[in-house]
């Protein structure tokens, strides 16, 4: 295996250690404070998740020294990295959680990361765990993380998602350590270690999608990059280069970097600016989203009666019928990677969220029923477009004969070319807190959010996801 000399680790060391608050442009302050506003929200949703719920559980046994609360715990605190796991996994229990855009035609969907909930997290619990984080240093170390990290997962070659890794769970780790070593201050060489920590824990691998353990690789992200700052930060010791060289972190785990790119560099533009970042209407795979939307206009154009569907025919490209890769789910985690229970739930509800996403509901004999009446076909003619593009065709056949034909929007909903306002994004916080919390507090999240670089202290914010 052959290898190109690079600098990356320096070079991301270096701008961590120059980022700051006054240098973000405004536009990346104004779509930070839109991702933590989604990220707190998610939190909130995924408190009450079976996974979230086991580790609450067993943070609770584990305790330890107070440095940040316990999400669901009340006023229990416990040590940072610990409560970083427990959050981080909430984040995304739900698969809900922001994804990375790129204008690489090579890259496959779904390569590229969940930028928010690890750097995040890191931020939460730190910002506990030091006292007295304004919101400004608080905005500045999350932005400074999610650039770390988007740059890391866009420069590495595609084979790292074809191998069957997991980048939110790899690259996730590296966003959570940048994000923790700029609160903590950290310069030199113990920067590098950090970052060279973070590349031995980095971890997470796709067959343990539509299971429990797939949010918790983002849990574990979030912890072991707190985990690898704190440690650098006592003078443990690493590779100072871990980024780059015949075994280093993008040669090990992708084969490379795309050298091309490299000279982008770090925060010369903003990733979370351009290409930016989509925030997911659904809690499904990124790569779902055009054909459940397709299904919805289809179902509401034509009045669809759920009970008069004989079956539908599903057609795409390898894309999206690879990693979404169970034929019929049988519980929700499943359906999050299911085709045949993402189109059921839009013909039987005309609407996928937190309600649809329950083995109640899954487990349902009109679910079951609905998804058997679903196949996913590839389409040779599609598959032969390219994959820059989530490409999908559904046909619907009624009882009675009629068919009836939607093909999927190439500018998908929520991402850059077709954005969430404001207003929609506040609807999905509801629709994520709704049961969790009250109008009031849902409102002091939103407030606090959208306001965050004015906090006197950042601390404020963990008090207000505790449901």
């Amino acid at each position: 295996m052959t290898y190109t000399p690079t600098n990356v680790t320096r070079a991301a060391c270096a701008f961590i250690e120059a980022s700051s608050f006054d240098r973000l442009p405004d536009e990346a302050v104004r779509i930070a404070r839109r991702c933590i506003l989604d990220g707190l929200a998610l939190y909130i949703a995924g408190s009450d998740e079976e996974s979230v719920q086991v580790l609450i559980e067993d943070a609770r046994e584990v305790g330890g020294r107070p440095d940040a609360l316990l999400l669901g715990g009340g006023d229990l605190k416990i040590p940072a990295a610990l409560a970083a796991r427990v959050l981080g996994t909430a984040g995304h229990a739900h698969d809900w959680d922001d994804t990375q855009v790129s204008h690489d035609p090579a890259h496959v969907y779904g390569l590229l990361t969940h930028p928010t909930v690890p750097p995040l997290t890191a931020a939460m619990v730190m910002g506990q765990k030091l006292g007295g984080v304004s919101g400004r240093d608080f905005v500045n170390a999350f932005a400074t993380g999610v650039e770390v990290e988007s740059k890391i997962s866009e420069w590495m070659l595609p084979d790292h998602y074809k191998r069957g890794l997991h980048s939110s769970g790899t690259v996730g780790t590296f966003g959570a350590c940048a994000t923790t070593a700029k609160l903590l201050g950290m310069s030199g060489v113990k920067l590098a270690h950090a970052m060279g920590i973070a590349a031995s824990f980095a971890s997470g691998i796709r067959c343990n999608f539509g299971t429990m353990t797939k949010p918790l690789h983002v849990g574990r992200a979030s912890e072991n990059g707190v985990t690898a700052a704190l440690l650098a930060a006592r003078g443990f010791t690493a590779d100072p280069e871990a980024l780059d060289g015949r075994w280093g972190f993008m040669m090990v785990q992708s084969g490379g970097a795309t050298e091309a790119k490299l000279a982008q560099g770090f925060g010369k533009t903003w990733s979370m600016v351009e290409p930016g970042i989509s925030i997911k209407p659904y809690p499904s795979g990124i790569v779902t989203h055009q054909s459940m939307d397709a299904m919805l206009k289809l179902v509401t154009t034509h009045n669809v009666d759920p009970t008069k569907v004989e079956r539908i025919d599903f057609y795409a490209g390898s894309n999206i019928l690879n990693p979404i890769r169970y034929p019929i789910a049988q519980n929700h985690l499943q359906a999050k990677f299911s085709m045949a229970g993402l189109l059921a739930m839009i013909v039987l509800r005309r609407q996928a969220g937190r309600k649809e996403f329950t083995n109640e509901f899954i487990q349902s004999a009109a679910t079951q029923d609905m998804q058997k009446r679903i196949t996913t076909q590839l389409d040779p003619e599609i598959e032969a477009k390219g994959w820059d593009i989530i490409r999908s065709r559904i046909e619907m056949t009624l009882k009675d004969g009629t068919k009836l034909v939607e093909w999927a929007d190439e500018r998908y909903r929520g991402g850059p070319a077709n954005p969430m306002t404001d207003k929609d994004l506040e609807s999905k916080v509801a629709a994520c807190t709704d049961g969790l919390l009250d109008g009031k507090r849902r409102q002091a999240v939103i407030d606090a959010a959208f306001g965050v670089e004015k906090l006197a202290d950042a601390a404020t914010l963990a008090t207000l996801i505790q449901p």
